[in-house]
């Protein structure tokens, strides 16, 4: 079993930054590739960035140049640095993980998410 636990939600005025943690635990062999998701009231989830093991970062358009992942191997922990938030940043924000677990099955895990509210 694949866990996945985010923090660093909250509100904030349009130019302001937060920084979202997620930390995976569990029965957790390697984790190939992580990244953040979010989602808007009556839309589909949407990448915002991911880093796969080995490679550099891809991040979506409308975030490039403002958000920045990183990922700490040794603490199984992906961060999102958003910085310049503007009101169309506000959703609620997974972390997801693409894991092989110690069983050797492979799982794609999402986090409970946090929410992100960012005022004009």
């Amino acid at each position: 079993q694949v866990r996945l636990v985010e923090s660093g939600g909250g509100l904030v005025q349009a130019g302001e930054s937060l920084r979202l943690s997620c930390t995976a635990s569990g029965s957790i062999s390697s984790i190939n590739s992580m990244g953040w998701y979010r989602q808007f009231p009556g839309k589909q989830r949407e990448l915002v960035a991911s880093i796969p093991i080995g490679g550099g970062p891809t991040y979506a358009d409308s975030v490039e140049g403002r958000f920045f992942i990183s990922r700490d191997v040794t603490r199984n922990m992906v961060q999102l640095q958003m910085d310049s938030l503007k009101p169309e940043d506000t959703a609620v924000y997974y972390c997801a993980a693409f894991v092989q677990e110690s069983s050797g099955r492979r799982s794609h895990n999402w986090g409970q998410g946090t929410q992100v509210t960012v005022s004009a």
